[in-house]
């Protein structure tokens, strides 16, 4: 019973095969009817009347002349209109033709349920002689086979008599009968092996295959059913029969041949979707196979990538692949009317990803499983790149495999392969071990495969700038995922593992000799292999150098590429300088940063910074006579912002160096700090004129930066303020040059400064750091009026203010206002005048609201006294400055 249901489980398998056979051939008759009508009517003929919707009883013999691919491109008509509207030819299932399918079906439906009765009564015909025990089982076998082979013999027949073309009365029969007889065969045999075990599972596993190669050979005249059905037949035949054997792994070779047989078959007939069915059957029989017996997988990681290969040789017929038209990835840029990949690319293209895919994501078990992983994917991203050098539409498949290559190294350290641990644990027991030569073999490779990048590009007539992008990435890509996922420096010791880095340095220098010696005034790719190079040379500085001569290295790697770019006039280098400057910043601020700035010694804190800042400021001079806006704003803004940080550094020190009071949570040292985010937010709003996606980027750094900035302001003019808290620390200095000026005057000119120097700083940013400076600017003069008259100790508001103290901030307030509304009448500016009118109406309110009750004698005189005096010199100004500006005003101030 079990046969049977796999029988059945077989017919319905080839019910959607005959369905889309049905649908080419069908497609293939509309657009051949249409053609001859658009002839017909270009000659100015008419069209026939249709007689009958009967099928025509022509006779002739189908026409055996060869036709071309479905990806081909067609010759143009005369004159085709239904052709122009068509979509492009290599796209294999279309809608037309899915509407084609429906159509077909409400006509012709009963082709399928004829083969499937067929099919049934052969199958009926064994289950008759179980029940009824009329017959032994090796005569009820034998008719069972007798009837395929008549079903067969009768397609033949029908063929060969009245053909099997879409115009002949007999058409789809003769395929009937013989997907019909095929599948009664295989439940023949299925029953002797199965039902009655007359014969062993090997002479059962010839049997079917024997079926299955008739049903290929008999697809190559029928059409692509009986193709369909023996591929499907050979590729199941093992898993059906059954029996049981040690080592299975020759099945692979099985497949491997039953795949080639398929894809040379359709190779001639030019099908294309009988090519997708057996590499389909071939991938699903070999991965069903490692699943019921896990220790063939070295078989089958062979037998996956051999697939990848007969897929693109066969479909083209080459021995060296030819691919031509466009890439799978030109897709992504496609514009309407450009022509889609043909299907040989797209057959490779999925082909080669499954096949990199599998190999990338197996996880080995044993030494040899993880080299013949590394072999694979290597061999797959040498062949691609030398042996289908030819075949340009497959140039992007070849970085499938590398990638896979890259991710499988990573992988295998980060979750503990087999070969990792061995290579961690070389010396953990024995210290005279001998050198582990892994790393350095998989370093070795990963030269190899640039080389051949570098080889292509020099030789390639498209893209040789990407093969030369390939050739300076993939090499120094394998030794990152190595440091990442390996850790060889914890193993080796980091100096040998840093010479690998400067080898695969001087790699690079090679390659941009090359290129340069071949491209002359073109310098892209000569580029790449600097920028590689330089690349090459950081990381090994990472490697081996300290946390201070890491910085001061990178600093030096940045001012080599704005010098090597002033030389040679190299444009990439402004990748290098971005990369630089980030990596820079990231350093002087998060890692090891503002924390290690405060604890490390004077003498390398200033070095590190200072340093920085030289090193930014030399790269900006390097590149100011040349066009390289990107590269000279990061410079400038990242100078800028990093003289400030080393001022503030070095003024925090210095403070420190007094040993009184808390210098983190003081209120100066709170201030220092939220300069520091403060320069860092302003570099980012500098570079908003940069524009582009990155933009999105820079605002939230800005914001990022900002908000910590104000946090820590807000923090000293609340939290620290001696002001506001007795436990505040104390205010360190003289009057006027002390820490207030620190924790407020320079919060307040960093910012004007910033908003001043950055032109492109948006109008709501400009306006609001303006307030915050004028806030910040008005709190230190009140404090500092404070510490003038009270003292370091006096600071707290709870000890009262004195009158000279209270009429000094009224005099204050009087000179600000004058001050402003002066400048409002030089600027021309209403906002300045408004400014200065609301400090002097203030100045008012306080002399009559709290001076008259606060002071007393002299001092109160003093005070109403310069109020009128002041506001009587203003009044005569600001009468002065509207009889200037009038157009009637024409006398000189003097009169």
């Amino acid at each position: 019973m079990e046969s049977l249901l796999v029988l059945v489980g077989l017919i319905v398998l080839a019910i959607p095969v005959t369905i889309l056979v049905l649908l080419v051939s069908q497609t293939r008759l509309r657009r051949r009817v249409e053609h001859l009508e658009a002839q017909i009517l270009s000659l100015g003929g008419a069209l026939p009347e249709p007689k009958s919707e009967q099928p025509s009883q022509s006779t002739e013999a189908p026409d055996k002349a060869s036709k071309p691919a479905p990806w081909a491109k067609p010759e143009a008509p005369t004159v085709e209109p239904a052709a122009e509207r068509a979509p492009p030819a290599a796209v294999v299932f279309r809608e037309d033709r899915l509407a084609a399918l429906g159509s077909w079906l409400r006509e012709n439906w009963f082709y399928a349920v004829s083969a499937l009765s067929l099919a049934l009564a052969g199958i009926f015909l064994v289950q008759y002689g179980v029940e009824s025990g009329l017959l032994p089982p090796s005569a009820r076998v034998g008719a069972a086979l007798l009837f395929g082979a008549a079903l067969i013999a009768a397609g033949e027949v029908i063929r060969r008599r009245y053909g099997d073309d879409e115009t002949s009365a007999t058409a789809y029969l003769p395929s009937v009968f013989s997907g019909a007889g095929l599948v009664t065969l295989f439940g023949g045999v299925l029953a002797a092996r199965q039902l009655y075990d007359l014969i062993g599972p090997e002479t059962a596993l010839v049997a079917i295959v024997a079926i299955a190669l008739v049903g290929l050979v008999l697809g190559w005249f029928h059409g692509p059913l009986l193709a369909a059905v023996g591929l499907i037949g050979a590729f199941s035949a093992p898993f059906v029969v059954g029996g049981t054997s040690e080592n299975p792994s020759w099945l692979y070779a099985y497949f491997f041949l039953a795949a080639t047989l398929g894809l040379v078959i359709d190779t001639v007939r030019r099908w294309a979707w009988i090519s997708v069915l057996t590499l389909f059957g071939a991938y699903s029989a070999c991965l069903l196979l490692v699943l019921s017996a896990p220790l063939t997988e070295a078989a089958y990681l062979v037998c996956v990538s051999a697939l990848a290969v007969i897929a693109i040789t066969i479909p083209v017929r080459r021995l060296w692949p030819n691919h031509g038209g466009a890439m799978i990835s030109s897709v992504l840029w496609r514009k309407k009317g450009d022509a889609w990949p043909e299907f040989p690319t797209r057959l490779g293209f999925a082909v080669v990803a499954v096949s990199a895919a599998i190999v990338s994501l197996h996880w080995p078990d044993s030494f040899g499983e993880f080299w013949l992983s590394v072999t694979l994917l290597s061999g797959l991203t040498l062949g691609l790149m030398v042996w289908g050098r030819r075949a340009e539409a497959l140039q992007d498949a070849t970085a499938l495999p590398a990638l896979g290559l890259i991710w499988f190294v990573l992988m295998h350290g980060w979750d503990s392969g087999i070969v990792f641990r061995q290579f961690a644990e070389t010396y953990a027991e024995t210290p005279e071990a001998d050198y582990p030569w892994v790393v350095t073999l998989l370093t070795v490779l990963g030269a190899v495969v640039s080389l051949a990048a570098a080889w292509r590009s020099l030789r390639a007539r498209s893209y040789a700038a990407v093969w030369a992008g390939a050739a300076a990435v993939f090499a120094p890509a394998m030794a990152i995922a190595l440091e990442v996922g390996w850790h060889p420096a914890t193993v080796i010791g980091a100096y040998p593992w840093a010479l690998h880095a400067i080898a695969l340095g001087v790699l690079m220098v090679v390659f941009a000799e090359r290129f340069a010696r071949v491209d002359g005034e073109n310098r892209i790719r000569p580029a790449l292999a600097t920028l590689s190079a330089l690349s090459c040379l950081t990381f090994a500085c990472v490697i081996v150098l300290s946390s201070a001569a890491l910085t001061i290295a990178l600093v030096a790697m940045v001012v080599v590429a704005a010098a090597l770019d002033r030389k040679f006039t190299l444009p990439p280098m402004a990748w290098f300088i971005w990369a630089g400057v980030f990596a820079i910043t990231v350093r002087l601020v998060l890692n090891p940063g503002l924390d290690w700035a405060g604890t490390a010694p004077i003498i390398e804190m200033v070095l590190v910074y200072s340093v920085a800042t030289v090193g930014f400021v030399l790269g900006w001079m390097l590149l100011w006579p040349m066009d390289r806006p990107v590269a000279k704003l990061l410079l400038e803004s990242a100078a800028w912002a990093t003289g400030g940080i080393l001022l503030s550094l070095l003024l925090e020190r210095w403070l420190q160096s007094f040993g009184e009071g808390n210098a983190t949570n003081s209120h100066w040292g709170l201030s220092l700090l939220a300069i520091i985010w403060l320069l860092l937010a302003f570099a980012q709003v500098q570079r908003f004129e940069l524009g582009g996606k990155l933009n999105y980027a820079r605002y939230l750094l800005a914001i990022f930066f900002a908000g910590h900035g104000v946090l820590r302001l807000g923090q000293a003019l609340f939290d620290a303020n001696p002001l506001l808290s007795p436990v505040a620390p104390p205010v360190l200095g003289p009057p006027v040059l002390n820490t207030l000026a620190v924790a407020y005057l320079m919060p307040a000119l960093a910012i004007g400064f910033s908003v001043w120097r950055t032109h492109g700083t948006p109008l709501w940013i400009k306006r609001a750091s303006w307030g915050v400076a004028g806030v910040l600017a008005s709190v230190w003069l009140g404090l500092m009026i404070r510490h003038i008259w009270q003292g370091a100790g006096g600071m707290f508001e709870g000890n009262g203010v004195t009158q000279p103290e209270l009429y000094t901030y009224t005099m204050a307030l009087l000179v600000i206002g004058a001050v402003l509304f002066y400048q409002s009448l030089a600027r021309r500016s209403d906002v300045m005048r408004k400014a200065g009118l609301a400090v002097i109406g203030l100045a008012v309110a306080k002399v009559f609201l709290i001076d008259i009750a606060g002071l007393g004698g002299l001092i109160r005189v003093f005070s109403l006294l310069a109020l009128g005096l002041a506001l009587a010199g203003l009044a005569w100004l600001n009468r002065w400055a509207k009889l200037r500006h009038s157009p009637h005003f024409a006398e000189p101030l003097d009169h």
